[in-house]
């Protein structure tokens, strides 16, 4: 199917890209992700994603927008205080792109719910801040063989992580047991735009994987210090006892 006229006016910056070009920009055109969490970082990847033009979101958050979330979380807007973050999320992707298709899913999704929403994307971007539903939805992108992008943020410092189907590791093997005592950006505090670059990250990297490329950023994850202005990278091993991802 050819890119409309209109299509390669809006785009024409990324069909330019020797790694792009208009066969890949109508592979994104065709895509469906899942974005679980509309905060700090589900916002900047969600406008990216719908600016860049993937073809569908799914957007999940239960949560509403407070004043205190303004500072950071830039799809919602002093207005859309009160609303519920999925639907405001909603209204101002759409007004950025309206050809994306944008669904709205603002309840908490049960374990046979969010599987069956995996398995209908092509790829999912975890922007949540606990540890459980991160853990949930490795688990289900590990059992539907659907590629995770996974970002955190906190204070001056986050990370970025890719789970890919076909061998790990997985989030589990970064993490083997859920931390007890978790530090949140309630408590600690974050800086504004801290998660706007990791929820961009996100995007990025959701990006290329949907574009076939980013095979060689499985195992990796990308640690950014705000304060100092570095990136790090680390290989994740691993782990051959894994209750997700080891070998059965």
């Amino acid at each position: 199917m050819a890119l409309s006229p209109e299509q390669l006016q809006r785009y024409a910056r990324q069909v330019r890209l020797d790694t792009i070009g208009a066969d890949g920009q109508q592979r994104l055109l065709n895509a469906r992700v899942l974005i679980v969490g509309l905060g700090g970082l589900g916002s900047p990847a969600a406008m990216y994603l719908a600016a860049a033009g993937i073809g569908t979101l799914v957007l999940n958050d239960f949560d509403r927008v407070e004043p205190s979330n303004l500072q950071r979380q830039i799809a919602h807007r002093e207005d859309h205080v009160g609303e519920l973050k999925a639907q405001s999320a909603r209204t101002t992707i759409v007004g950025l792109n309206a050809a994306c298709r944008v669904e709205a899913l603002d309840w908490q999704l049960d374990d046979d719910e969010l599987l069956a929403q995996v398995r209908a994307a092509d790829l999912v971007l975890d922007c949540t801040d606990n540890f459980a539903t991160r853990f949930q939805l490795n688990r289900a992108a590990v059992h539907a063989r659907r590629p995770l992008v996974i970002g955190a943020a906190i204070r001056e410092e986050g990370q970025v992580m890719a789970v890919l189907a076909g061998g790990g590791p997985c989030y589990q093997c970064l993490y083997p047991e859920a931390l007890e005592h978790q530090e949140t950006c309630a408590m600690e505090g974050v800086l504004a735009p801290l998660v706007g670059v990791i929820g961009s990250l996100q995007a990025l990297l959701a990006t290329q994987l949907l574009l076939g490329h980013g095979e060689d950023l499985r195992s990796v994850l990308s640690l950014f210090d705000g304060h100092s202005m570095s990136w790090q990278r680390v290989r994740v091993p691993r782990r051959p006892d894994c209750p997700v991802c080891a070998p059965t």
